[in-house]
């Protein structure tokens, strides 16, 4: 099959084949999920990866997130219990790509992506907040949507649905001081 047809058969092949060049064969995985394709990396390809894609490929950042996968189930226990995602668009192909690191505990921590888009601050900034994922070389990370003073990471699996009472101690703000 030549590059011409594989390419009109699989929109991501020529991304790939960019990105296979650039990080070595074998250094990342793929996936495909109801017309999503999804890279897995390791949080040392993750850098290299993200300038590929926006330098040479001519992707944007739409979206980073977070997930934690403690006792979910049919998850093998070896995997990482975090995974951030990086939904990424190239504007003018419209295609769609999601990168996707896996990060472990006790001290889960990957590099930033505020050094290639500065639009990655507040959204590194929400993942930290919810599940305690640390970025490397953030510029400003810390709290975005709880108070300073929350010691938790409300939107990881051992949170407990009601809270552990911490909701009475923080302070209370009249819509001047807001």
């Amino acid at each position: 099959m030549t590059e011409a047809a594989t390419t009109a058969t699989d929109p991501h092949a020529q991304t790939l084949a960019t990105l296979t060049r650039t990080l070595g064969d074998g250094a990342f995985s793929t996936s495909e999920f109801r017309d999503n394709t999804r890279v897995y990396l390791s949080p040392d390809q993750l850098i290299p990866a993200l300038t590929t894609l926006r330098d040479e490929c001519g992707f944007s950042l739409l979206e980073v997130g977070g997930t934690d996968y403690l006792a979910y189930p049919g998850r093998d226990k070896a995997k990482p219990r975090f995974e951030v995602h990086y939904a990424l668009l190239n504007r003018d192909t419209h295609e769609r790509l999601i990168l996707k690191v896996g990060v472990s505990d006790p001290d889960p921590t990957i590099p930033s992506a505020v050094p290639l888009w500065m639009g990655a601050g507040w959204m590194e900034r929400e993942v930290f907040d919810m599940y305690g994922i640390k970025f490397a070389g953030h510029p400003d990370l810390r709290r975005i949507l709880m108070p300073e003073e929350f010691a938790a990471f409300p939107l990881r699996k051992d949170y407990p649905l009601r809270g552990r009472g911490e909701r009475h101690n923080f302070p209370r703000l009249t819509r001047d001081e807001s």
